[in-house]
């Protein structure tokens, strides 16, 4: 498990013009053997063939820790625990705006399965360089390696 750490919110922000209230989507940094999990997204979706930490849009009145733990259990019908906040960044552009939030997950139970996604990997933080991440989980990794989040708990 790693131990959160603060994101630099200057770091953390990507500048833009846009008024659009954001929309809140929280990404499960979930760790086993110095490894984070990644998934590709299946074809028909947005963001198909694109890499993401797994996660989903925050639903109104709910907690980011039960969201997590409800996305995980949709996504991949596996039982999880979420942890304490890494950090978070605010995205947007042309047609997208979100601040994506990050959390500490430990997987507690099951085989994982692909329901809305056609692979995962589980990847050093390192690796997860060479995979086509979307936008938004790209720069939380950069914010995340930044900060230490990795390299300290390693």
């Amino acid at each position: 498990m790693i131990r959160a750490f603060p994101l630099k919110r200057s770091m953390a922000q990507k500048v833009s013009r846009g008024k659009r209230k954001p929309l809140r989507v929280l990404a499960a940094i979930l760790c086993r053997d110095s490894r984070v999990l990644i998934a590709r997204r299946k074809k028909g979706d947005r963001f198909e063939g694109l890499w993401e930490f797994p996660g989903g849009k925050l639903e109104p009145e709910e907690k980011p820790e039960d969201c997590l733990v409800r996305e995980l259990k949709e996504e991949f019908g596996v039982e999880a625990r979420a942890g304490k906040f890494i950090g978070s960044i605010r995205y947007v552009s042309e047609s997208l705006s979100i601040e994506l939030s990050a959390y500490a997950v430990a997987h507690i139970s099951g085989a994982f399965h692909l329901y809305d996604h056609d692979e995962i990997r589980w990847v050093t933080p390192e690796e997860c360089r060479d995979y086509a991440l979307t936008e938004p989980d790209r720069i939380l990794l950069e914010q995340m390696t930044a900060c230490g989040t990795f390299r300290e708990n390693w």
